[in-house]
């Protein structure tokens, strides 16, 4: 652990879902300590969650907990209690950070929110991830993938214009979230270490969303007046082709922003004729007006090759273009094997595949060390090894509900 990047860093997690997990598997994946705190009983409801090997639902095999909170210690606790409160704070004042996402009334009605938490440990920084933020109309309401990306303006670009707006696949806000959470947390630590003091992050998956992502749309917006709207498979305001269309085998994402690569695309489908048909004259306008009768060009000749074969007849000739994997096609591409992405990782029921990190660091590489825990499997450990709880009287405290 030593010679891990984040090493020295001591982490207390109170989140459930995605964006405070993943924020600390990211941290805790380059050495970090984090200790993951689920409620007594049922714990994270990602549990509840699949994938589940076999297609078995079983709480200690949910494929997404068990992705989210590799190389952390996982104990149960009930911090809204005053037994469980008392724990919390003994934690916290051994830590450096608290990444929590928990509704912001209810820490305030806890007495856990940052005031009381600065109180308790004057040096810890707090990170919160929630929908909306601590502040605001807002801030008390639930909210979810759809809302965040609706709100963040993201969903008025995804999806038909005559159907419903769609938001992004697989808890984005929850990802979105998780990974600036750990940009701005050590953003706070390298400060906390400057000045002594600990500071509160405020961090809503909403705003990730409406500044980190919406940009390009707000950019067009201020500068030209236009404004985004759904398009389906097509993006508009750019040169055709920006868009996904069916080819043998699936489907493949092609996109010519400069005339030179619209030139070359067309010199490896043979320069045909149809490519003089006026509707190509202005390529802005083509994706505008004139978009299925272009779209069905292009799948003519698409329609004859494989999404492989288009992707190396792109590259070879620098062709903006990537084929639109499934799954297994992903767990086999040649350049995430050959960059070791995947990893084989030893678990409870064997040995499984997990994504490895998506960056690479070459003296302090992240790497798993050990599998996401069991409900409470450090319970012990923490409680009597760290705080001095005798032994005999775990039993009781797990009778009581306080973990």
């Amino acid at each position: 652990m030593g010679d891990l990047a984040l090493s020295d860093l001591r982490i207390v997690e109170w989140g459930e879902g995605v964006s405070a997990p993943f924020c600390t598997k990211l941290m805790a994946d380059l050495g970090a300590e984090v200790i993951k705190i689920e409620s007594p009983g049922a714990g994270d409801e990602i549990r509840a969650y699949g994938p589940f090997p076999g297609d078995i639902p079983d709480p200690e095999n949910s494929g997404l907990f068990l992705f989210l909170n590799t190389n952390k210690l996982g104990i149960t606790l009930n911090p809204l209690i005053p037994e469980g409160k008392e724990m919390l704070l003994k934690l916290l004042r051994q830590a450096d950070l608290l990444v929590e996402s928990q509704p912001p009334r209810l820490l305030e009605e806890a007495t856990l929110d940052f005031p009381a938490l600065h109180e308790a440990n004057p040096s810890l920084v707090v990170t919160s991830i929630t929908p909306y933020g601590h502040t605001g109309p807002y801030r008390d309401w639930k909210g979810y993938d759809l809302n965040c990306c609706a709100l963040g303006g993201i969903s008025s670009g995804i999806g038909y214009p005559d159907r419903e707006p769609l938001t992004p696949p697989l808890s984005q806000s929850g990802y979105q979230g998780g990974l600036q959470g750990a940009i701005a947390s050590m953003i706070a630590l390298f400060q906390r270490d400057l000045t002594g003091e600990g500071v509160h992050v405020d961090l809503a998956e909403v705003e990730c969303w409406a500044t980190f992502h919406i940009g390009v749309a707000a950019q067009t917006f201020l500068s030209d007046d236009r404004v985004r709207r759904r398009s389906g498979h097509r993006a508009l305001h750019r040169p055709y082709p920006d868009e996904v269309l069916p080819c043998k085998d699936g489907y493949v994402c092609l996109d010519t922003p400069q005339n030179r690569q619209w030139r070359r695309l067309l010199e490896v489908m043979g320069n045909p004729a149809w490519a003089s048909d006026p509707i190509f004259r202005d390529r802005l306008e083509t994706a505008e007006i004139d978009g299925e009768k272009a779209d069905g060009y292009l799948t003519g000749w698409l329609m004859q090759h494989t999404k492989a074969e288009i992707f190396k007849m792109c590259q070879d000739n620098r062709i903006p273009a990537a084929p639109v994997r499934t799954v297994k096609e992903v767990m086999e591409d040649p350049q995430l094997k050959a960059r070791g992405f995947f990893i084989d990782v030893e678990h409870r029921g064997g040995r499984l595949k997990y994504p490895g990190a998506c960056y690479q660091m070459g003296e302090t590489p992240a790497s798993i060390r050990r599998p996401a825990p069991r409900l409470g499997e450090h319970n012990e450990e923490i409680y009597c090894g760290r705080l001095g709880v005798p032994r005999e009287e775990l039993a009781a405290l797990q009778k009581a509900g306080v973990i």
